[in-house]
């Protein structure tokens, strides 16, 4: 009975030891930085997707011009050519983070994703084009 309480206590001090030192170890680790990926950048809390310029086609066959006006590395401003007209739509920070763009005049917004963009109608929020991608 005796052997079996000390093989007993020597493999629960083996464990404790063996914790400690696992612990010890983990208390000199430097957390890793979390990587964010390319083309991604967020400042002020608002997201920044590297997206051209160009022709958009969306689900329904509508196609859009969008041309980035950047400074600083931030897209501002948008430039929506959009059923034969030109508007300009000024970046309105958002909740979310998520690039917004909005022409108050005619109610128009842009939101980009970095796999997609959409244009709503800001005064019903219902989508005029949608799954819009560059072509």
């Amino acid at each position: 009975m005796q052997s079996l309480m000390k093989k007993t206590s020597r493999a629960a001090s083996g464990t404790l030891l063996l914790a400690a030192t696992l612990a010890t170890g983990a208390c000199g680790l430097v957390p890793q930085k979390t990587e964010v990926a390319p083309g991604v950048t967020q400042q002020t809390g608002q997201f920044e997707f590297a997206l051209p310029s160009g022709e958009y086609r969306c689900e329904r066959g509508e196609r859009l011009q969008i041309r980035r006006e950047l400074a600083n590395a931030v897209n501002n401003r948008i430039q929506l050519g959009w059923h034969g007209n030109q508007y300009l739509l000024v970046r309105d920070p958002s909740y979310s983070g998520l690039p917004r763009f909005e022409d108050a005049a005619s109610g128009l917004v842009w939101i980009d994703l970095p796999w997609k963009g959409l244009l709503l109608d800001g005064r019903t929020q219902k989508p005029l084009a949608n799954e819009c991608r560059a072509a």
